[in-house]
């Protein structure tokens, strides 16, 4: 449900009101009880995304994930050893 602007044409009150697209505009000013309000136009607020991983989970081409190797495991498999060195008898 929308939030919408209004304003008082009589007092220059302005408010907002959640309302559903289908209620009929507001009619009464609820600072000065006169059946002056108008709805301003408004550009509207625009689709937001909250949350995380929402692109990785619904948008991202699987393809493009198995070819790039994982930093935390691309070393994994690749350990370091040290050469031996022989011992000296001495």
């Amino acid at each position: 449900m929308p939030t919408y602007d209004y304003t008082c044409t009589k007092c220059g009150h302005e408010w907002e009101a959640f309302q559903s697209m289908k209620d009929e505009p507001l009619k009464t000013c609820p600072d000065c009880k006169k059946r002056s309000a108008k709805r301003m136009v408004g550009g509207g607020a625009g689709l937001i995304f909250k949350g995380s991983g929402f692109y990785i989970t619904d948008y991202k081409n699987k393809s493009s994930r198995a070819d790039k190797p994982k930093s935390d495991n691309a070393n994994a498999g690749t350990k370091k050893t040290e050469s031996a060195k022989p011992k000296s008898s001495t």
